[in-house]
């Protein structure tokens, strides 16, 4: 348990200040960049800002989830999964200094609501805790889906990187499903729609 807590916290710090680096390739990094306006960069920039909250986010959930797994291979399938998240988030990141934007002001924020919602759901036991999982990702590429409908045409570096993160997204759902996850209550679902609103909302302008 303390190596995993020197872990988490090692994670969370290296999440929240910027220091991460992926073991991927950034999708499109060989495109060339576009030539924008004003509004379609910030446009751009607002969406991936968002993007990269919800990595900030998918870290502090892997984390939490995986301190209180009680099976060592589901802890090793979160291990995973945060890692290939952890490329989603240098790629977002690496895309908004591109965009000549910024993330989130209030990602610490995210970060810590989102570490209490992990450990929330893993301490119903390790079939709900793959349930959020599920669930999570479902919402996530539908939000993404809706991304590639946001996104200026002619930003096809975001729009790559966008594209391989809801397809890695599908793949950690499936993952999740497959060793055991169980649908969650309507009402809960409903509750973290409308946090994942909220938090999309406030992302896009700060």
């Amino acid at each position: 348990m303390i190596d995993d807590l020197i872990i988490g916290f090692d994670r969370a710090l290296r999440t929240l200040s910027g220091n991460v680096s992926a073991a991927r390739p950034a999708p499109g990094a060989q495109l060339p960049e576009a030539d924008l306006d004003l509004r379609a960069r910030r446009q751009a920039g607002a969406l991936m800002r968002v993007n990269h909250t919800g990595e900030v986010c998918a870290q502090a959930l892997y984390v939490a989830q995986s301190l209180v797994a009680r099976d060592p291979a589901i802890k090793e399938r979160y291990s995973r999964a945060a890692r290939e998240e952890e490329d989603h988030l240098a790629w977002t990141r690496q895309r908004l200094s591109e965009l000549s934007d910024r993330p989130s002001l209030l990602n610490p924020l995210w970060f810590a609501g989102s570490f209490a919602i992990g450990i929330a759901a893993g301490a119903a036991g390790d079939r709900v805790n793959l349930g959020f999982v599920v669930e999570t990702e479902r919402q996530v590429e539908e939000h993404l889906s809706g991304h590639m409908d946001e996104l200026p045409a002619a930003d096809a570096k975001s729009r790559a990187i966008v594209l391989q993160m809801r397809d890695d997204e599908v793949r950690h759902g499936a993952m999740a499903m497959e060793a055991g996850g169980v649908p969650l209550p309507w009402p809960v679902k409903r509750v973290m729609q409308g946090a994942a609103d909220v938090m999309r909302a406030l992302a896009y302008r700060f």
